[in-house]
């Protein structure tokens, strides 16, 4: 599922910016990817938390 999304918007990126060449349009993507609507904090549920946890 998740390589079918990117599929999708790797030609949804060609069609808005077609004077792109292929290795910007995979920028494009990762820097999607990162900062996309909905999951600026990544996709999981629940509180935002530090890595490595740290015990009270």
């Amino acid at each position: 599922m998740f390589e079918y999304g990117c599929q999708v918007m790797r030609e949804n990126l060609r069609r808005r910016f077609p004077h792109l060449d292929e290795v910007a349009i995979e920028q494009q993507l990762h820097q999607w990817l990162r900062t996309r609507p909905g999951a600026e904090h990544g996709d999981g549920e629940g509180r935002i938390g530090t890595w490595p946890r740290s015990r009270p």
